[in-house]
């Protein structure tokens, strides 16, 4: 079973799962954090579901790169929630215990942008500290005008990958395609490349786990464990502009996909 979901906690046995995952974002972003230099990181995560597995991809992925959790700052979806934790994540900055805070936050949700205007009020700016978001900030470019935002760095899937995947859609269909369409034709691409190779068990876990395909993101492969591992690019904000810097790579041979 190919699922469009993202939560790791259904994959296993006959499903996978196509959807990003935290984990492999986690992994990602940790790993170019560590090749900058960064070594002490503050994780600021929403008090709910979504907050809580995206501290735990953030910490897995510190203990796979060796980069230490000096300590995580938890808020309720509230004005008052987001302010208390903007002011002690500033107290932590401020004592020089941390040199990177990792945001969990959906770039869509209402906390994001009062996020990145009260860390910066509160003494956590970039001039500190490195702002890095588990989400796609790209998703939401209104962000990259608030103080917080500049200089911060994110991961996405390869965008010219996208932008051809998109435009061959609406040519097809008169429309943009529906957030989910993407997981579907990699679904599909993936047992399409398998039978193309003359591949009997394109539908089983060994036929689906046995390389990596490339879909309308970037290079996927589906895991043993039912998640998935996808090339994604570093990007940053620089002058309110979204700025590549490290590219997706073109295989997921080798660390820092």
């Amino acid at each position: 079973m190919l699922g469009f979901s993202n939560n790791a906690s259904i994959a296993g046995g006959n499903v996978f799962i196509l959807g990003p995952t935290f984990a492999n974002t986690a992994q990602r972003l940790m790993a170019h954090a560590k090749r900058q230099g960064k070594s002490r990181i503050l994780i600021v995560h929403s008090n709910d579901v979504p907050g809580q597995f995206g501290k735990s991809a953030i910490e897995q992925a510190a203990k796979t790169h060796g980069v230490q959790v000096v300590g995580a700052q938890p808020y309720a979806l509230s004005v008052e929630g987001v302010s208390a934790a903007a002011q002690a994540a500033g107290q932590v900055v401020q004592s020089g215990a941390a040199d990177t805070v990792f945001i969990t936050t959906d770039a869509t949700n209402a906390a994001m942008p009062m996020l990145l205007r009260q860390l910066p009020e509160n003494g956590v700016t970039s001039a500190q500290v490195q702002f890095v978001g588990l989400t796609r900030w790209d998703v939401r470019p209104d962000l990259f005008e608030l103080p917080g935002a500049e200089g911060a760095w994110f991961a996405l899937p390869e965008k010219a990958r996208q932008d051809s995947f998109n435009q061959r859609y609406a040519a097809a269909y008169g429309t943009a395609p529906h957030p989910l369409a993407g997981l579907a034709y990699d679904g599909i691409a993936a047992i399409a490349a398998l039978a193309k190779q003359g591949r009997g068990d394109a539908l089983s876990t060994r036929g689906l786990t046995s390389s990596s395909f490339t879909g309308t993101g970037g290079v996927f492969r589906l895991m043993n464990d039912g998640t998935n591992r996808r090339a994604l690019a570093v990007a940053t904000v620089r002058n309110k502009q979204m700025v590549i810097l490290d590219p997706a790579p073109s295989s997921l041979s080798s660390a820092g996909f």
